[in-house]
């Protein structure tokens, strides 16, 4: 059976109609305040990765437009806080937001963020999907991290997305997706990248330029500016994981 994504948490018409349960963490990379508004809607538990705090802060208190701040509080703040700026520091913790210091060096921000995250599931018994805003921009190491770590949390979690103003991405596990597309949110064009892996086998429906049993490797064929077939979901059979990506509309 294929296992079904869909990225209707994007559609703020559709956002407070979802079945599933998921958590927004907000990394330290820029992002527009419409997108924001419509992933904290679409999300019930919220945290900031250390300097992400920074970007939610500045994001929900744009200057000559309305203090939105007290309206995007998180649940907490968490990371080992040398990105945090003061200012922020003491403002979130006035309005009662945990910041949480974590000092091991093994982990990262991101990963601390997960981290409370399971344990919140192991207290409540309620799994989350996770939405993380930001992540496959700015610094490289930072996006290669990104991809990294989403690559091996697929091995304990079902459905993990990251997402910025130009791209929603997210790995596919080895064997067989159907994935909804809303064309509403996403443009024309989209990609499928072997990150973490010596090769794949793929086979594809729903794109311009489809794949039949095809192999895909960095030393080969890699297939980045495909594009949806306006009116068709996607469907995509793939023998190890891979990247999935494709841009958003820009409303």
């Amino acid at each position: 059976m294929a296992m079904e994504w869909s990225t209707l948490f994007l559609d703020p018409r559709a956002s407070k109609d979802l079945n599933a349960s998921r958590a927004l963490i907000i990394v330290n990379q820029p992002f527009n305040t419409r997108l924001l508004k419509t992933l904290w809607a679409a999300c019930e538990w919220r945290s900031c990765a250390d300097g992400g705090a920074n970007r939610l802060h500045d994001a929900s208190s744009t200057a000559g437009g309305p203090d939105l701040r007290s309206s995007f509080l998180p649940d907490m703040v968490k990371g080992d806080l040398d990105s945090l700026r003061e200012d922020v520091k003491l403002y979130y913790m006035s309005q009662n937001v945990p910041v949480i210091y974590d000092s091991d060096q093994d982990s990262t921000d991101l990963m601390k963020c997960v981290q409370a995250l399971e344990e919140k599931e192991r207290l409540t018994g309620k799994e989350f999907e996770i939405v993380i805003l930001g992540g496959l921009s700015g610094r490289l190491d930072h996006t290669v991290h990104m991809l990294s770590y989403l690559h091996k949390l697929r091995k304990t979690r079902k459905r993990v997305y990251t997402v910025t103003d130009d791209n929603v991405g997210w790995v596919l596990d080895e064997g067989e997706h159907l994935i909804h597309i809303n064309y509403d949110i996403l443009g024309q064009t989209c990609g499928l990248l072997p990150v973490g892996i010596n090769s794949t086998i793929l086979t594809t429906t729903g794109l311009r330029w489809n794949l039949d049993n095809t192999e895909s490797s960095f030393d080969g064929l890699v297939s980045t500016s495909n594009h949806l077939v306006p009116g068709q979901d996607v469907t995509i059979k793939t023998s190890k994981p891979i990247w999935w990506c494709a841009e958003l509309r820009n409303h």
